[in-house]
C-alpha cells in the first residue's frame, strides 16, 4: 500500500486552490490597469503640444519683448557654458584623483597660518561650489582643521583660474573687476576661517560622511561626478539666464533705475539675487555683466556672495556638516561677503 504524505497548509500543493498569485501582464496592485508618465511619453506629449500650439507660440516669440528676452538668454548661456563645462571637468578631476591627504600635508600645523594658505590654495585648484563642499568635507575627515577647510570651501569656487578668466571675459572693459573679485573673496574666506577658529564649537560641526565616489573606481567616479555636476550646475545656469533675461526684458526700466539708484539697496538686492539664483561660479559673471543698470560694487557683491552662500549651497552644507552648522554659517557668510564686497569696491572700484 502506497503511503502519501499530506502537504502542510500554505505550501505549493494547495496554492492553486487559493487566490492566484500571478497577475496578468499590464496589471498592477489592486487588479487595475496602470500606466506611468515616463520621459519618452512626456517628451512626446510636449512635442504634440508644441505642434498644436505652434501658431500662438510663433506669434509670442515674434514680439519685441520675447526677442529681447531670447537674445539675452542665449547670449548668457552660450558665453558661460564652455567655462562651466571646463570647471566641472577640472573640479571632478581634483575631487577624484587628488588625495585629501595631500592637503593635510601641505597646510601648516598652526590653524592661524593654515587658514590663509588654504584660502590661497583655492586660487590654483579649480572647482565649482558643487565640488568644494565634498572636498572640504573630505579635508575635515582627514584631520584638517575646520577653520582651514572653511577657508578652502569659500575661496575655491570664487578665485580659481577658470572663474577669474570667465570674469575677465564677461567684463572686458573693467579688468579691475577680476582683481576686486579675487581680493574680496579671499578676504571673506580668510575672515570666515579665522572667525570659526575664534568662535566655532566642535558640537556645531557634524563629522561629514564619506563622499559618494569613495569606494568606486577612479574612472567611474570621475565620469559620475562630471555627469552629476554638469546636470546640476547646468540647470541652475539656465534658471539664472532666464532670470537675467526677464529682468532685462520685462522689468520696467523705472524699477531697475530705482533699485540701482540707491547704493545700499542695490548692493543688498543683487546679494539676495545671487542667493536665490544659485548660479555656478563659472557662469555668474556673465549674468552680473548683463545687469548694466547696477553699479560695479553691486555687481561685485553678486559675484562674491553667490559662490559662498546660495540656496543649493545651504542644502549641501547642511547635508555635509549638519543643519546646526549651516544655520550659523550661512548668515555669517552672507553678512561678511556683503561687507567684503562693499569695502573692496570702495577701494578698487
Amino acid at each position: 500500500m502506497a503511503i502519501t504524505e499530506e502537504a502542510p497548509p500554505g505550501t505549493a500543493s494547495d496554492a492553486p486552490h487559493d487566490a492566484p498569485h500571478d497577475k496578468p501582464p499590464g496589471r498592477r496592485g489592486g487588479g487595475q490597469d496602470g500606466w506611468h508618465l515616463n520621459s519618452p511619453l512626456a517628451l512626446t506629449l510636449l512635442l504634440l503640444l508644441v505642434v498644436v500650439a505652434q501658431g500662438p507660440i510663433r506669434g509670442a516669440l515674434s514680439t519685441p519683448v520675447m526677442q529681447s528676452w531670447m537674445t539675452v538668454f542665449v547670449a548668457v548661456v552660450v558665453q558661460a557654458l564652455p567655462f562651466l563645462a571646463l570647471g566641472v571637468l577640472l573640479s571632478a578631476a581634483i575631487a577624484v584623483f587628488v588625495p585629501p591627504s595631500f592637503f593635510a600635508r601641505a597646510l601648516p600645523a598652526r590653524p592661524a597660518l593654515a587658514v590663509p594658505v588654504a584660502g590661497l590654495a583655492g586660487a590654483v585648484l579649480p572647482g565649482c561650489e558643487c565640488a568644494s563642499v565634498p572636498v572640504a568635507g573630505a579635508l575635515v575627515r582627514r584631520g584638517v582643521t575646520p577653520a582651514a577647510a572653511i577657508a578652502f570651501l569659500l575661496s575655491a569656487p570664487a578665485i580659481n583660474p577658470i572663474v577669474l578668466t570667465a570674469t575677465a571675459v564677461a567684463f572686458p572693459r573693467q579688468p579691475v573687476m577680476v582683481l576686486a573679485r579675487f581680493a574680496a573673496s579671499l578676504l571673506v574666506a580668510c575672515a570666515m576661517g579665522w572667525l570659526w577658529q575664534r568662535a566655532g564649537r566642535t558640537d556645531w560641526l557634524r563629522p561629514p560622511r564619506h563622499a559618494v565616489h569613495e569606494g568606486q573606481g577612479k574612472g567611474e567616479a570621475f565620469w559620475g561626478s562630471v555627469r552629476h555636476d554638469l546636470m546640476h550646475a547646468g540647470g541652475f545656469l539656465v534658471l539664472g539666464a532666464m532670470a537675467a533675461a526677464t529682468l532685462k526684458a520685462v522689468a520696467p526700466a523705472s524699477w531697475l533705475r530705482t533699485a540701482a539708484g540707491n547704493p545700499a539697496f542695490s548692493v543688498l538686492a543683487l546679494a539676495i539675487l545671487a542667493v536665490v539664483l544659485s548660479i555656478c561660479s563659472e557662469a555668474d559673471a556673465f549674468v552680473a555683466a548683463s545687469l548694466t543698470q547696477f553699479s560695479p560694487t553691486a555687481k561685485l557683491a553678486f559675484l562674491v556672495v553667490g559662490p559662498m552662500i546660495d540656496l543649493k549651497l545651504f542644502a549641501m552644507q547642511a547635508g555635509t556638516f549638519g543643519r546646526g552648522f549651516a544655520l550659523r554659517f550661512a548668515p555669517a557668510t552672507f553678512a561678511l561677503a556683503i561687507a567684503g564686497a562693499v569695502l573692496t569696491g570702495a577701494v578698487l572700484l
